[in-house]
C-alpha cells in the first residue's frame, strides 16, 4: 500500500509499505519531517514523481557495521601511502554540491535544489555530516549523510579520483568504531559496497539500533 501524506507531520507503519520498499507519497522536506523519516528507516529518494516526493523504507537493509569494514591489499596500501587526507564535516556544502554534480545529467536526477537545501539545513542543525577527501588542496572525494543516535544514514557519495570514496567510506567506519557507533546504512547494494563488509539485515533489527 501506498500512502498519501498531508501537512501533519506523521508517517504510517512501513510494514505496510510496497513490497519493494515505497511507503508514501507527499508531504514535504521540512527538518522536522526529515527527522521523523529517518528516526522511522524512512527516507526520500528520486525527490519527485509526478510532483510529489516519494518516501521509502524497504524491509531489507544494505548496512556495514563500523567492525566489519573490509579493507583490501591494494586500499591498506593507498591509505598508507598518505596520497589522502581526510577530514570531517569541514566542507558540507562542497560535498553535496559534488554529489548533486554527478547526477545532474541523469533522468530523474534525485539530488535538486530542494533536497540540497533540505540536508543543508539538517546539517546546520548538527543532524547531517560529511566526509571529505583530500589530493593536496584539492577535494576529491567524499559522502554524506544523517545521523541517528550513534548510526549513520549514508545519503550520496563521489569520487573525482579512483578509489577516493572508498577512503572517505573506510575514515567514517574507523571513525565510528573508536567511538561505538552502530551501523552506516548504505540504503542501496552495490558491488563495491558489498565488497567492503556490506550485508543485508531486516528493518527489524535495524530499528533496534537507531534505538538504541
Amino acid at each position: 500500500m501506498i500512502f498519501q501524506l498531508n501537512e501533519e507531520i506523521v508517517f504510517p507503519d512501513p510494514h505496510l509499505g510496497e513490497e519493494d520498499g515505497l511507503l508514501a507519497i507527499g508531504g514535504d522536506l521540512s527538518p522536522e519531517r526529515l527527522i521523523l523519516a529517518y528516526m522511522n528507516g524512512i527516507f526520500p529518494w528520486y525527490a519527485y514523481a509526478h510532483g510529489q516526493i516519494q518516501w521509502w523504507c524497504p524491509m531489507k537493509r544494505f548496512v556495514i557495521f563500523p567492525s566489519e569494514i573490509h579493507v583490501s591489499h591494494s586500499m591498506r596500501t593507498l591509505l598508507n601511502s598518505g596520497k589522502y587526507e581526510v577530514s570531517f564535516n569541514e566542507c558540507f556544502d562542497r560535498v553535496i554540491k559534488h554529489c548533486g554534480d554527478l547526477r545532474k545529467d541523469q533522468d530523474g536526477a534525485w539530488l535538486g535544489t530542494d533536497m540540497t537545501e533540505a540536508y543543508t539545513k539538517l546539517h546546520r542543525l548538527g543532524l547531517c555530516r560529511s566526509v571529505e577527501v583530500w589530493h593536496g588542496d584539492r577535494l576529491v572525494g567524499g559522502l554524506y549523510g544523517v545521523t541517528i543516535k550513534k548510526s549513520f544514514i549514508g545519503e550520496s557519495m563521489f569520487s573525482l579520483e579512483p578509489s577516493a570514496s572508498k577512503v572517505a567510506l573506510i575514515a567514517l567506519a574507523r571513525w565510528m568504531e573508536s567511538f561505538g557507533g552502530d551501523m552506516i546504512d548504505c540504503q542501496l547494494e552495490t558491488g563495491h559496497l558489498k565488497s567492503m563488509g556490506g550485508r543485508y539485515i531486516d528493518y527489524d533489527e535495524y530499528m533496534s539500533y537507531l534505538k538504541i
